[in-house]
Formats: structure tokens, C-alpha cells, sequence
């Protein structure tokens, strides 16, 4: 029995020798350059100046505008989320349906060509421009603002909060929702009292799903910001590419990374809370 155990401990090992490799060689080795760079200078030498850079006027100035547009991004995800998932709902779609795939099939493209594409229907000349001139109707102008990059992080990562409000919504009973309809609620006091309580951890791991990676972007506010809008992430990526300063990106960097550990922990407690509420 013991050698039985023995084998099947052995065999479990093996499959998770790759991902321990993996995990070992681009997770936790990059991450302790980062611990390293961001506690010395230049010289080598011991500092916690990297750090306090992060609060300067500049970078922190960033780092509030990056999280104002990740927050903005991530409401108008969650609004446009919830109608998308009710309706894949009432339509008893199943995990493999054509439909959903329509929602997965952007994120197998390139982001890159997605933002090309995006940049090319929002510029001065673009195709929608285009399309306004020919029926004569006032032009946009939102290329290089806030607006153009709030745009192209909720296209980007749309699907990432649909998916998982939609599994969480296609898990609640249609007698639990048939129930309240009843007792005489309609269809706001159905959403506001059962809908939305129960699908809230699927919320809940949309906005991690969304919210980080859109404050840590570079792409998408590069290009449809037009290089004028500094977001966190590309202050980090100019320390790092442009002024060839790996201890004080590293620093940012580390900073960034406790703030994303701390978010990723409140959401956890807050999925826990909710899963003990619905219990």
C-alpha cells in the first residue's frame, strides 16, 4: 500500500516538474533581480531611493492616472458585462456554443494588430472620420486621449470580465429566479436581490481579470495615447529600455507589485465573504 502511495506520489511529482521549472526560471528568478535592483543603486550599493521614487510628483502622478483609467475601464466592462451574459443566459447557450466563441475569437488575435486596428478607424483621417464626412456629420477627435485608451482597454479586455460573470450567472437556478418573478418581483428587484448577490464572485474575478492588467498596460496607451499620456507602465518601460536605469524601474516596479499583491488579497477576502453570504 505504502509503495502504491509511494509510485503515485512519485508520478504527481514528474507532472509538476515542468511548471515548477518554469515557474522557478520566469517567475521567481526576475522577481528577485527586481527585489535586488530596487534595494541598490548603481553602484551596488544599499538604498531605499528607488523605492521613495515611486511617490515623487512625476511617478505617482502616473501611477493615480493609470488607476483612474484601469477603474474606469473595468465599471464599463462590468455594465456592458452583465446584459451580455443574461442574454447568453436566456439563451441557454452552452460552454461551446458559437456564440461564446465570439467573444473568445478577439483575444487569439495579436493585441498589437487590435490596437493597429483601432488606431486606424480613430485617427484624424480614419475610417470612421471617413464615414462622418460622407454624410456630412461632425468629425471625432479622440485619437491621443484619455478617451481613445479608456476605448481600447475595455476592447481589449472585455471578454475577461464576460466570461466569468457569465459562469457564474448560468450557475444560479432558473427555479431560484422563477421564485422571486413569484412572489411578485420584476426584473430589477430580481437582478438587485438574486441575480447580481449570487453572481458577484464572477465579478469579483473579472475585476482582477481587468483591472490589473489595464494598470499595467504600455501597448495600448503608447499607440492610441500617442506617446503623451505617461501611464505607470511606461514610465517603467522607459527605466528600463530608454534611460537604461534597471534600479530605479526595478523599484517602481516593486512597488507595483505589492499594490497589485494587495488588491489580489482584498478581492480574495471579499470572494470568501461572498461565498460564506451565499452558504
Amino acid at each position: 500500500m505504502n509503495k502504491k502511495r509511494s509510485l503515485k506520489i512519485n508520478k504527481n511529482l514528474i507532472y509538476v516538474m515542468p511548471y515548477t521549472i518554469w515557474m522557478f526560471g520566469f517567475i521567481i528568478i526576475p522577481l528577485l533581480f527586481i527585489i535586488y535592483y530596487s534595494f541598490t543603486n548603481k553602484a551596488g550599493a544599499f538604498t531605499l531611493n528607488n523605492i521613495f521614487a515611486f511617490f515623487s510628483p512625476v511617478h505617482f502622478k502616473s501611477f493615480l492616472l493609470s488607476v483612474k483609467l484601469a477603474l474606469i475601464s473595468t465599471i464599463i466592462c462590468i455594465l456592458l458585462s452583465y446584459p451580455i451574459a443574461l442574454i447568453l443566459k436566456n439563451y441557454k447557450l452552452k460552454s461551446n456554443s458559437f456564440f461564446i466563441y465570439i467573444f473568445i475569437l478577439p483575444m487569439w488575435m495579436n493585441s498589437l494588430l487590435r490596437i493597429f486596428a483601432w488606431l486606424t478607424l480613430l485617427e484624424k483621417k480614419g475610417i470612421i472620420n471617413l464615414v462622418l464626412s460622407f454624410f456630412r456629420l461632425p468629425n471625432i477627435n479622440i485619437i491621443n486621449t484619455e478617451y481613445a485608451v479608456i476605448l481600447g482597454l475595455v476592447y481589449n479586455f472585455l471578454p475577461f470580465m464576460i466570461l466569468p460573470i457569465y459562469n457564474s450567472i448560468i450557475k444560479i437556478d432558473d427555479n431560484t429566479i422563477n421564485a422571486a418573478y413569484d412572489l411578485g418581483a420584476n426584473f430589477f428587484d430580481t437582478f438587485k436581490r438574486v441575480i447580481f448577490p449570487l453572481s458577484i464572485p464572477g465579478m469579483v474575478s473579472g475585476i482582477a481579470m481587468v483591472f490589473i492588467p489595464a494598470l499595467t498596460t504600455i501597448i495600448i496607451s503608447y499607440f492610441l495615447g500617442g506617446g503623451e499620456m505617461l501611464l505607470i507602465g511606461n514610465v517603467i518601460e522607459q527605466e528600463f529600455i530608454q534611460t537604461n536605469n534597471w534600479n530605479l524601474g526595478s523599484g517602481i516596479s516593486l512597488v507595483l507589485i505589492i499594490f497589485i499583491f494587495i488588491t489580489i488579497f482584498i478581492s480574495s477576502k471579499y470572494y470568501d465573504l461572498e461565498d460564506e453570504a451565499v452558504l
